[in-house]
């Protein structure tokens, strides 16, 4: 479910608040949000739900400042973005100085390759990279780096709310399909920025020294270089580009003599064009294509409403809460209050529901008024089970002892059952003791389990 209706930032700062309460090394005020927990929403939807936790977080952010803390992970990573971008430039102007070297003569392929060949290797690993989704292959050395350095520079520190916030934003904006195309969007820049500064280093030196341009080769056929001369030159013809003739091409051969003004602008006018065509426009091409694929892996990015911490905040902010009571309890035990699990608020049970359990004990509480009507235990039980199923015509509610993880069997059991329902399924976390709480990993197991069988989050109580 993509929240079309907000920032990509507004998720990614509830993403770091996520981050900071859930480990967090110092105590946030939450004066501003205890009265939005005081009064839940009746009735989930996501729409109501995000708009609760936006809510909550801005109070939050401005109760305890935290918007410059929240905004530094996104600074270092632009400023680190820019220093990439100048080493780029350095790198670009310095390519093409070594490749004219000291000589008033410039071997046309050997300036290429030394421009182009870089940029166009670069781009057969991003296109392997994107295509096998290996992250490793379509992020160039200069964009990891200016990912990976700011976030060591933060694990250095202990586990401050900065360092937390911080480790929020790399995991959401720099992994995943976002961070793909977010550091594909910084590769492609460095290699435009490089090709830029270096044809424009090219165009500075041929503006103040006069350079004569030849070829040649020592394996290849005689034809080949002035064939692929040629090749070269057919779109650049298209855009308006004069490229080197047959004649002017053969007078370039090393050995062949002095070249005049008509011979040196054709060959000029050809590199700045291959430069442009073969180098920058892909290049730029591409820069386009994964700003586009930034936006909308932003546009379509969704929170995991089945981890723990979403989880609570829904019972806390949308009404959700169910009575648990001990039923059929042992002779001479006082009987005990009803528990309440969440907080005020009751989201309401189906009134007609199948009520089964799996794998449960005599000792589970279960909420006020709900009676099992079959427990699935061995094979046997678990056809008659189906068979009940197959003649109810309710929503089905299954309870699972949460104190216990979920194994393969359990799961397998849950999602063939689940398949049998057409109306809703709800999944129930019972424990021996409600009083106690149930652990973050076993909730985190349960969750999992609900989210493969298709079970909404909503429909996970605890």
């Amino acid at each position: 479910m993509a929240f079309k209706n907000h920032d990509f930032s507004d998720l990614v700062r509830l993403e770091q608040l996520r981050h900071i309460e859930t480990g967090q090394a110092q105590t946030l005020s939450y004066a501003g949000v205890a009265n939005m927990e005081s009064y839940p929403v009746v009735g989930f939807s996501y729409a109501a739900f995000l708009e609760r936790l936006l809510n909550r977080a801005h109070h939050l952010i401005h109760d305890n400042h935290l918007d410059d803390i929240l905004q530094q992970p996104e600074k270092l990573f632009v400023r680190a973005g820019r220093v990439v971008l100048l080493l780029a430039a350095i790198l670009g102007g310095l390519a093409a100085i070594n490749a004219t070297g000291d000589s008033s003569t410039l071997n046309i392929y050997w300036l290429l390759v030394v421009l182009l060949g870089f940029n166009f290797f670069s781009m057969l690993l991003w296109g392997a990279g994107i295509t096998l989704g290996i992250q490793g292959l379509s992020s160039g050395v200069a964009a990891q780096l200016a990912s990976w350095l700011p976030f060591q520079l933060k694990k250095r520190e202990k586990d401050s709310i900065g360092t937390l916030a911080a480790r929020a934003w790399w995991e959401t904006c720099l992994f995943g399909k976002v961070g793909k195309w977010r550091i594909s969007m910084l590769t492609h820049q460095f290699w435009l920025v490089y090709l830029f500064a270096g044809m424009g280093t090219l165009i500075l030196l041929m503006l103040a020294k006069q350079y004569d341009f030849v070829w040649g080769t020592t394996l290849l056929p005689e034809n080949s270089l002035p064939e692929l001369t040629r090749i070269l030159a057919a779109p650049m013809q298209w855009i308006g580009l004069v490229a080197p003739d047959s004649q002017q091409i053969a007078a370039s051969r090393i050995g062949a003599g002095v070249q005049d003004a008509s011979i040196r602008n054709a060959w000029a006018e050809f590199l700045v064009g291959v430069l442009v065509v073969y180098g920058m426009l892909p290049r730029l091409v591409l820069m386009l294509l994964a700003f586009f694929m930034l936006k909308l892996s932003e546009y379509r990015y969704k929170l995991d409403l089945y981890l723990p911490y979403y989880v609570t905040l829904r019972q806390s902010l949308i009404a959700n809460e169910f009575v648990a009571s001990v039923i059929d309890q042992d002779p001479g035990i006082t009987k005990e209050q009803p528990v309440p699990i969440a907080r005020e608020g009751r989201r309401h049970l189906p009134e007609k529901a199948l009520v089964i359990g799996i794998e449960l004990d005599n000792h589970v509480i279960w909420p006020e008024g709900m009676v099992c009507q079959g427990n699935v235990t061995d094979q046997e039980t678990f056809v008659r089970t189906v068979e009940m199923i197959k003649k109810s015509r309710h929503s089905l509610l299954i309870g699972v002892a949460a104190h216990r993880l979920p194994d393969r069997g359990v799961q397998r059991i849950i999602k063939k059952l689940a398949a049998l329902v057409s109306g809703e399924i709800w999944l129930i976390l019972l424990q021996n003791n409600a009083a106690i709480p149930i652990t973050e990993s076993r909730k985190q197991a349960w969750f999992r389990l609900a989210q493969a069988s298709a079970i909404p989050a909503e429909h996970v109580l605890s």
